[in-house]
């Protein structure tokens, strides 16, 4: 290996053996560690195919990482996860009553997030296979939702609504993201390179922005007293969880 995109390579070529673990990449040293079930001679055979120059150094029975390495990653989604529940619960309450259709749009963004975390730990201890299927039911959830979503700001905008309530829309989302925020530091404290962690990542960071928007169309309707800051925010909120469905769609190749 010389450089990441080769490492990509690998694991598109390895994703279809179902007895790998895990793969530990060494790329300053051209090094792969394959954590897998059973005999290694499949891999070496796949490994070779790529034409890298593969060499096979030695093979040793071990649980210690992959315990500990599963161990962690099931922590720190835990914790985005209940992260994730609260601030969708919050949002969801406060976009009604406050009439706020930038809030449940991103009160359903963290819906589906709560949803890619909890795929992601049933994903934890599974094959690199299984990893990307659930990476790619989360971006296809992803869309389903949007879909939803463009569907009921067309409807607002047609319709006559009542000013949401800027205040609301500002305070609770300066909340989520700052939930947000530390759900994105323990994702990345993770360093991990699979498949259904990487999907975790894409989408925190894209409700990081989503915040950002949604304060910003808070003051906007204070400003311009009317209501299509805060559709105009929910419409780019679900052009955004669309990319991010289809980034994971991508990733999940």
């Amino acid at each position: 290996m010389d450089c990441p995109s080769e490492e990509q390579i690998i694991r598109m070529k390895l994703a279809e053996l179902k007895n790998i673990v895990s793969l530990d990449f060494d790329i300053l040293n051209r090094k792969l560690t394959v954590f897998h079930t059973y005999d290694h001679d499949i891999i070496f055979t796949y490994l070779d195919s790529l034409q890298f120059d593969t060499k096979f150094i030695e093979t040793i029975h071990t649980d210690i990482s992959i315990s500990s390495q599963e161990n962690k990653e099931k922590q720190l989604l835990y914790i985005v996860l209940a992260i994730n529940i609260i601030l969708f619960i919050i949002e969801l309450i406060s976009g009604f009553i406050s009439n706020s259709m930038g809030l449940i749009a991103d009160s359903l963004d963290m819906l589906a997030d709560s949803i890619v975390y909890g795929l992601a730990l049933f994903a934890i201890g599974g094959t690199l296979l299984r990893k990307k299927n659930i990476a790619k039911a989360a971006g296809y959830i992803q869309l389903i939702l949007a879909i939803w979503g463009f569907i009921e700001v067309l409807r607002r905008f047609i319709g006559i609504e009542s000013l949401p309530t800027f205040q609301t829309m500002i305070s609770i989302s300066i909340l989520a993201f700052i939930g947000n925020a530390i759900c994105l530091y323990v994702l990345q404290k993770s360093k991990s390179k699979e498949a259904h962690m990487q999907a975790s990542m894409i989408f925190t960071s894209n409700d990081i922005i989503v915040n950002l928007g949604v304060i910003l169309a808070g003051v906007f309707v204070y400003i311009t007293h009317s209501q299509y800051p805060d559709l105009i925010i929910g419409i780019i909120v679900f052009i955004l969880v669309v990319k991010g469905a289809f980034n994971i769609l991508k990733l999940s190749k």
